[in-house]
């Protein structure tokens, strides 16, 4: 643990936060032989991305999936002891909105797997799936870079794309993406997504959907890494407030005080301008925080009796309150329970968790005929799941004007949106910063 008496001969680092951007950085500097402590205030690990136990089962709080191009997150799970084979349910890019739209990617290079899937796509018409062919071609030749930001709704209405075509192609791939509607959400970071997902390997595209919970996928393996290599990490030990030190930062908890060279401040973007907002020196960098808006995640989460099931592990509804739905019997070996996912904000954000999983249920009694009520159901709402990804947003930099303290988190400058993968990278950044 940090002392004074070393503090002016080494670094040693406090990660406050135990999400995916938090270990992420812990990892790294454990890897680099950094003295690391990380602060995770709740009892698990994960932050926005953990395991829930509910009923003798293991949820999510939040249903989520990784991308072929996500090489950081993956790398790290393998880093830490993951196996890419075992931990996931390996699927090639389809979209299925049950009965309205199906797009499957066959096995050719890239880009060309992604043209053919859209020639070949049911439910356009033969003209929609040509435009959409062109206009992935366009992109490719601008190099998935637009002179100006706008919305993605803009750049759709600008190349052409029909409703249809935006209903049951771009709008999902959008919400999926960003977590944020295609009215509003910027058109140059979901190319940014596009461009790594499907222009490079075939298999960059690729859908990745965890077997195991996500605080076991990777939180809970990387605080043991870190252990390992002589870090710590302390759950239930929350940051009460940082305060400037003259060999550093002290970090204030219900346990006491200590002190460290530099931190690392890996906690939701709410959390992180409250610590630091006593600072002057960071008000800009506290109103980029204030200035974001955020955007929901409902999970509804539904157990059947176990002979229930979809006709695949994962599907989407067209204009439904259920956007995707995953069989946790067919990917985790959960039988009968569904998991229903609503991202971004809309109607349901106006019902009862009661009521909203009674419209989950008549969906699905509807779309595939279910005639068993669930055993049992449970919702979690994360109601600032992501940032809102707008265009030209202004977001905080790793780096903090106090030489002492960096940010980590989706949330902070970079291509990607709230992913995953982003938060991954900001968190690798920091490290590497450090490591300078």
């Amino acid at each position: 643990m940090a002392r004074l008496d070393n503090l002016d001969k080494e670094l040693n680092i406090a990660v406050i936060g135990g999400g995916y951007a938090g270990m992420a950085a812990a990892v790294r500097l454990a890897e680099q032989g950094m003295a690391v402590t990380v602060f995770e205030s709740a009892k698990s690990l994960g932050g926005r991305a953990r395991g829930v136990a509910h009923r003798h089962a293991q949820l999510d709080n939040g249903q989520h999936l990784l991308l072929g191009c996500y090489r950081d997150t993956l790398r790290l799970i393998e880093q830490v002891g993951g196996d890419l084979d075992a931990d996931f349910l390996r699927l090639p890019l389809q979209l299925d909105l049950h009965g309205h739209f199906s797009l499957k990617a066959p096995k050719l290079p890239a880009p060309l797997h992604l043209l053919v899937a859209l020639l070949r796509a049911q439910g356009l018409t033969w003209r929609e799936r040509l435009s959409a062919a062109r206009f992935m071609l366009l992109l490719r030749r601008m190099n998935f870079r637009l002179d100006s930001d706008m919305t993605a709704s803009a750049l759709l209405a600008r190349h052409g794309q029909s409703q249809q075509l935006v209903e049951k192609l771009w709008e999902p791939l959008c919400i999926a993406a960003l977590n944020t509607p295609v009215a509003i959400a910027s058109a140059q970071v979901l190319l940014n997504v596009l461009r790594d997902a499907l222009n490079q390997k075939r298999a960059d595209s690729d859908m990745l959907i965890p077997r195991l919970d996500f605080t076991a996928l990777f939180p809970a393996r990387a605080a043991a890494y870190v252990k390992r290599h002589g870090g710590h990490v302390l759950t239930s030990c929350a940051v009460e407030r940082l305060l400037p030190h003259n060999i550093g930062m002290e970090i204030v908890t219900k346990r006491g005080s200590l002190y460290f060279s530099h931190v690392i401040c890996a906690t939701p973007a709410v959390t992180t301008a409250r610590l630091l907002r006593d600072f002057a020196e960071l008000a800009p960098v506290v109103a980029q925080i204030d200035a974001l808006a955020h955007q929901p995640i409902y999970t509804v989460y539904l157990q059947y009796p176990p002979h229930v099931t979809l006709p695949h592990p994962m599907l989407g509804l067209h204009q439904r309150y259920s956007q995707w739905l995953f069989d946790k019997g067919q990917i985790s070996g959960q039988p009968g329970l569904i998991a229903s996912v609503i991202s971004a904000e809309g109607h349901h954000q106006a019902l009862s968790q009661d009521e909203l999983a009674q419209k989950v249920i008549a969906e699905l009694s509807s779309e595939f005929g279910f005639v068993d009520a669930p055993l049992w159901f449970r919702v979690i709402a994360e109601k600032r799941a992501t940032f809102a990804c707008t265009p030209d947003l202004q977001r905080p930099a790793q780096q903090t004007p106090l030489s002492t303290l960096l940010l980590a988190g989706d949330y902070t400058r970079g291509d990607y949106p709230a992913t995953l993968e982003g938060a991954v990278r900001s968190g690798i950044l920091c490290a590497e910063r450090l490591k300078a």
